[in-house]
């Protein structure tokens, strides 16, 4: 197949692209995100489709979408930040464009661009992608095959369990690995050290204009980056949590390499060496045995566009 449009539907933007086999996006556009209005969504979809197909030979359209998507890779089931519950979006988009189309979890396309195109290009097996964001997402690649589950919502990594009785999350459990990486956990952190620890945190209340409550992430990357000693703290705690989790990951599916993407990944070392830290002594016990490469993610904010336009061709 030649040229599929990837479309990247989030809680603020409507990103797509015309993409070729090789994963270059040749052409792309954006539209805000109308959250609230599903039939307006699904118009704004409609107009970057067409847009993008003018005068182009389009064969197939992918959709990649913030949300539970089910089995038959159609209706989107549930979206935290959207106003999706149980929407046909694959009908609707398809007969609209005249384009064969598949709508597929955000995550699992953003895995697969990494898998084919990007930092995970050189396995032939399998990978484990994170996403650090506002949220934790991610996917799954085994035995070179997308792993979506018999209800189509497996890759969900960030509700899997990490402190039992922990903070408790928007999942309605309590301890989610997602409430101990994200960004929003970063935040917490850094908050919660900045009140007790002010001295130490002389840097970061600076950028916050001295109120721990109006400290955000980048901020906190920032006085990270100064040397202040509550922001890399707060790095720190996520890493080690985010360590954890590649142990465990490990342990079940063996993968060949870990992925971490997501806004906090412009953190770099920040994030990723105490991660790996903590990685590593998890592992210990397992001695000399192989264990997954942690690498960056490199296909940034295009990974759902070029994620979602392959698996169009599937």
């Amino acid at each position: 197949m030649g040229l599929t449009i990837g479309v990247d539907i989030g809680g603020t933007k409507v990103l797509g692209g015309v993409v070729d086999s090789a994963g270059d996006v040749l052409v792309q556009t954006r539209r805000d995100t109308p959250a609230q209005d599903p039939g307006e969504t699904a118009d704004r979809i409609i107009e970057v489709i067409r847009e993008l197909s003018a005068g182009q030979q389009v064969e197939a359209v992918g959709i990649g979408a913030a949300g539970w998507v089910d089995e038959t890779r159609s209706i989107v089931q549930f979206a935290p930040n959207l106003a999706w519950r149980n929407e046909p979006l694959r009908d609707k988009i398809q007969q609209a464009v005249g384009l064969p189309t598949v709508v597929e979890n955000d995550g699992n396309v953003a895995a697969w661009a990494e898998f084919r195109f990007g930092a995970a290009h050189d396995a032939d097996d399998s990978m484990v992608l994170y996403t650090v964001g506002t949220g934790i997402g991610g996917g799954i690649i085994l035995g070179g095959r997308l792993i979506r589950g018999a209800h189509g919502v497996a890759g969900e990594l960030g509700h899997t369990m990490m402190v039992p009785d922990g903070h408790p999350c928007g999942c309605g459990r309590h301890g989610c690995l997602e409430q101990y990486t994200s960004g929003n956990a970063l935040v917490r952190f850094a908050r919660a050290d900045a009140r007790t620890r002010p001295e130490a945190a002389e840097r970061l209340l600076q950028l916050a204009g001295g109120d721990p409550d109006a400290i955000k992430g980048p901020a906190v990357t920032e006085a990270a980056r100064l040397g202040d000693p509550v922001a890399t703290g707060a790095f720190e705690q996520v890493g080690h949590w985010l360590g954890v989790a590649f142990a465990d990951i490990v342990q079940t599916l063996d993968p060949q390499v870990i992925v971490v993407g997501g806004g906090v990944i412009d953190a770099g070392d920040l994030l990723l060496k105490p991660a790996r830290a903590s990685y590593e002594e998890q592992l210990a016990q397992r001695g000399r045995l192989p264990v997954a490469e942690v690498r960056p993610a490199l296909m940034g904010n295009l990974a759902g566009v070029v994620g979602a336009a392959d698996l169009a061709r599937m």
